[in-house]
């Protein structure tokens, strides 16, 4: 598949950049999904650690982007399991 997509690149110059804009986009696909699965709401041992979402501190900023929520202010609201 490289060595086609060198060959067409070769025959036609104007396809490299979207040959770019492909990989680059294939490359930031797989580096989110490689930052979802390292999540606190992601359970890859289930003997060790079933529920890992409870040790997480309440100032733990697990959204991408927070707009309006401060982390660093927030108290936790529940009880310790």
């Amino acid at each position: 598949m490289i060595g086609r997509m060198i060959e067409q690149a070769r025959k036609h110059p104007a396809l490299i950049p979207q040959f770019a804009f492909l990989i680059i986009g294939m490359g930031g696909a797989f580096l989110y999904l490689v930052r979802l699965a390292k999540g606190p709401h992601v359970s890859w041992n289930h003997k060790g650690n079933p529920e890992p979402w409870n040790q997480v501190s309440p100032t733990y900023q697990y959204k991408f982007v927070a707009i309006e929520t401060d982390y660093k202010n927030l108290k936790k609201e529940g009880p310790d399991f």
